[in-house]
């Protein structure tokens, strides 16, 4: 099997990248696929080879496609076009043409089949209210006007590509799959929930550099660290959970926050709610468990989240966890048990509810630590790029039979 995969970028600091490079590195070292990479930037891929003429050893190609800077907008449709040029000029070679192209969303208009981490027809409507213009500053109209554009032509090109029956979709959630066939009448969705990789995320793993990289962030054994990782951290819920800190300013919380986003950003929320002393800002790094290690607790008030993997691997480290009943990772936790659902993302009534309860209750955080760690061992990658696996053949078999 040769399997074309287009995606602008792969590493191991963003969900749906790590996703398929987990999913690549399966196919090609447990099934012998062939698999061929159309992206600007490849990062931390296993067996990865530039030569795909000449390297008969490896089984996973990157085909590098060009990039160019300037407004995101303008990036995308480069990229759209340029990936599309790139793949279409190794047509020319009988050992490049691919049995099935697959993209994580939209990324071009021939892909056979699609894996899907959110709908840009779902989260618009989630932030259409922010995008007005009379509700902003004229300094903020470019940024906002940009905002639109883009979404727009993601839309646009959803109504394209997921409407087509020819394109096989699968989502990374049922919460997914639902706006899928609320959107676009897609009822032959198929789930493929992300998984983890437990022999890295276990509870003994973040015990034993506990007191270590606690020092190191500035916590003493008095604090109680809540910490939620992602990027677009408006959309992860980050300023609900500074409205529900703000709430509980006798109880001993700190708040480490984890991203690519600009803290300063977030200056005026933090001084307003009188949390400068309380919140840590960290930019992504390829040690993740050092995070993990430091908390007490995970929060993910997420307003939408396909997913959420962040809540996956903190359960797996055997800390309790708060998810967004809006993220699809919320399937997998059974509320009360192996975590607590937040019903309402806005309310940050309820999250400081949430937070309360649980700093309160010490023989709550570990049994659900405990029950999360035990859960999740049934969520495994090899799991996950089986189900690919059997999704990807479907895929090749329909489409040699057309």
């Amino acid at each position: 099997m040769r399997l074309a995969v287009v995606s602008p970028f792969l590493d191991r600091s963003h969900g749906t990248e790590l996703c398929i490079i987990e999913q690549i590195e399966h196919l090609a070292s447990q099934h012998d696929w062939a698999v061929h990479l159309y992206s600007q930037r490849v990062e931390d891929v296993k067996g990865l080879s530039l030569n795909a003429a000449k390297d008969s050893d490896s089984r996973i190609f990157w085909h590098r496609v060009s990039d160019i800077s300037g407004p995101h907008v303008l990036k995308f449709i480069w990229w759209f076009v340029a990936n599309h040029l790139r793949r279409w000029r190794d047509l020319r070679d009988p050992d490049l043409r691919p049995d099935v192209v697959y993209s994580p969303g939209i990324n071009c208009i021939d892909a056979d089949a699609i894996i899907v981490h959110i709908v840009f027809h779902e989260f618009y409507e989630r932030v259409r209210s922010e995008l007005r213009l009379s509700r902003l500053p004229i300094s903020a109209w470019p940024r906002t006007i940009h905002r639109k554009l883009y979404y727009r032509l993601i839309m646009l090109l959803e109504r394209r590509i997921y409407r087509n029956p020819r394109v096989r979709i699968a989502a990374v959630s049922q919460l997914v799959a639902n706006k899928l066939l609320i959107h676009f009448q897609r009822a032959d969705v198929t789930v493929i929930p992300n998984g983890v990789d437990t022999t890295k995320f276990f509870p003994g793993a973040r015990l034993v550099r506990r007191y270590e990289v606690r020092k190191s962030f500035g916590f003493d054994d008095s604090n109680f660290i809540l910490l939620l990782i992602g990027n677009d951290w408006k959309n992860k819920g980050l300023d609900q959970l500074l409205q529900a800190m703000a709430l509980l300013t006798a109880l001993p919380f700190r708040l480490l926050v984890v991203g690519s986003d600009d803290p300063r950003l977030y200056d005026s929320a933090v001084r307003e709610s009188h949390l400068q002393d309380r919140v840590c800002f960290q930019p992504t790094s390829p040690d993740v468990l050092s995070f993990y290690a430091a908390a007490d607790a995970y929060v993910g008030p997420s307003r939408e989240d396909a997913f959420g993997l962040p809540v996956l691997e903190a359960m797996a480290c055997g800390l309790p966890v708060i998810a967004s009943a809006r993220a699809g990772v919320s399937e997998v936790i059974e509320d009360g048990k192996t975590g607590l659902i937040l019903r309402q993302p806005e309310d940050s009534v309820e999250l400081a509810a949430l937070l309360k309860r649980l700093f309160q209750d010490r023989s709550l955080q570990q049994q659900l630590g405990e029950a999360a760690a035990q859960a999740v061992k049934k969520l495994s990658w090899e799991k996950n790029a089986a189900n690919t696996f059997k999704f990807l053949n479907k895929t090749a078999y329909m489409n040699s039979n057309c």
